[in-house]
């Protein structure tokens, strides 16, 4: 087994303009930084590949296709791009974001009324129909982990498996927030990210994952259906009947993304 690199130190220069501050999060393919930005005289976040990926075409590939598709986006709900370094591989660098992921918040506070959930819902509807009109772009990775939120303020991050509709990769994403097509390796469209604002909304308003990972590696998403959110928490009709919609195992039978922003907008 290949040792595994640990995260670079505090004070190292990743170039002569970004200085690493702290190791914020480590995943698979990349480790997020806080680092300080001479040029902009402000705190930054460098999504920098783990050394061990360093020669991995494929990591290569995933960075800088994030990096390019963040370039073309300018969205109040998702997060700033600002540039892509090469060394010594791609280094994506972003905006700062001082706020909480809504994961954060539901393990502290267990779940959000009706006065935060709305507009939450509404500004991950807007940052989505931008990225399927702008941009032609899925998110495919929608949980509370890839949301910050600041003072009402909802932010959208991680556009690492993003991509066009169309035939999905089986599995990719995470395991309990999947859309059953997306499990399956079917079509993937924008009912997709659809599912991923459903399963978001669940959570957050019941305090409760909406699927939890199956025994066996199994997805229990294509097993049943989500029990409806009317079992958790006490919600307007409308809005419970629109969240338990996003749900629906059938793309087809879910609502389009401006069609669940306009019954969210009724509670704001």
């Amino acid at each position: 087994m290949s040792k595994v690199a640990p995260p670079l130190p505090t004070g190292r220069w990743l170039t002569p303009a970004y200085k690493v501050l702290a190791c914020l999060s480590r995943g698979r393919v990349a480790d997020v930084y806080d680092v300080w930005s001479k040029e902009r005289d402000c705190r930054c976040v460098a999504k920098v590949l783990r050394p061990e990926r360093f020669n991995d075409r494929k990591s290569w590939r995933v960075q800088l296709r994030e990096g390019r598709l963040l370039r073309e986006l300018s969205h109040p709900h998702i997060v700033r791009f600002y540039e892509i370094l090469w060394v010594p591989s791609p280094v994506l660098i972003l905006e700062t974001l001082t706020g909480a992921t809504l994961s954060h918040i539901i393990k502290n506070t267990h779940r959000l009324g009706l006065d935060d959930l709305a507009p939450l819902g509404i500004h991950v509807c807007s940052a989505m129909h931008y990225l399927h009109r702008r941009a032609g772009f899925l998110h495919l990775d929608l949980k509370p982990s890839n949301i910050v939120c600041e003072q009402g303020h909802a932010k959208v991050i991680d556009f690492s498996i993003a991509r066009r509709p169309g035939r999905g990769h089986k599995g990719a994403g995470t395991r309990q927030y999947l859309a059953p097509e997306q499990a399956r390796g079917d079509l993937v469209t924008a009912a997709t990210d659809v599912w991923g604002i459903g399963v978001v909304l669940f959570e957050v308003a019941t305090g409760r994952k909406a699927f939890q990972t199956g025994k066996n590696g199994n997805y229990e998403q294509l097993t049943h259906q989500a029990e409806s959110v009317r079992n958790y928490c006490r919600l307007p009709s409308p809005l419970t009947t629109a969240i338990d919609s996003c749900l629906e195992p059938d793309p087809k039978h879910r609502p389009r993304v401006d069609e669940l922003a306009k019954t969210l907008n009724r509670w704001t």
